[in-house]
């Protein structure tokens, strides 16, 4: 059976540009949160599953108002961390984000994402639909899982917030990826957290 997974990162965090680690949503946030909920509403999903951290716990309740049959469940495999460290085929012009950057931050990361590629990349025994509400280098290390992508290749594969990331997981076949970074659901005023602007 088809297991489907729906990867949505975080509406946009107030006041981030300031270099606040987690806080709420700003007005914008919140609006991406109820835009991505309206998007998914026909989904007959199995479940709901979101980071601890602020930004996306906020996200995962604006979307539970509009989808009332959904009860959000933390998960602390879907905090944000940093995946993988630094490898030697690794282009050079990435090096400079892993200056400031513990080998414990990334051993933590690495053991986490193993956990939550066993968890939730796993064929299911009946139709399943789930619902992740995470973060940006989250999304991007399962993407690189699927196309089993060198290690370090997660970094530049960027979700903007409440972008929709669709995965199929198969029993037999290696996983599918749908659709990355979907933004039909935003108008162009809504697409933030990306690091390029994008066309209209």
């Amino acid at each position: 059976m088809p297991h489907y997974l729906y990867l949505v990162r975080h509406g946009e965090q107030q006041d981030a540009e300031h270099g606040l680690p987690d806080g709420p949503l700003s007005p914008r946030g919140k609006r991406q949160a109820q835009l991505i909920a309206e998007r998914l509403g026909g989904i007959p999903f199995t479940g709901m599953y979101h980071s601890p951290l602020n930004r996306a716990a906020e996200t995962a309740a604006i979307m539970s108002e509009r989808m009332p049959a959904l009860t959000p469940e933390p998960s602390s495999l879907l905090f944000d961390c940093i995946p993988s460290g630094p490898t030697p085929d690794m282009p050079k012009s990435f090096e400079s984000f892993f200056g400031a950057v513990t080998d414990a931050e990334i051993e933590a990361g690495r053991a986490q994402m193993e956990d939550a590629v066993s968890e939730f990349l796993t064929p299911a025994r009946a139709d399943r639909h789930d619902l992740l509400v995470t973060h940006n280098f989250v999304i991007g290390w399962f993407v690189r899982h699927v196309f089993d992508a060198p290690e370090w290749r997660w970094l530049g594969l960027n979700q903007a917030n409440c972008g929709l990331t669709i995965i199929r997981v198969r029993s037999a076949k290696p996983p599918v990826l749908v659709v990355h970074n979907d933004l039909g659901h935003l108008p162009v005023e809504l697409r933030t957290g990306l690091p390029e602007l994008q066309p209209v």
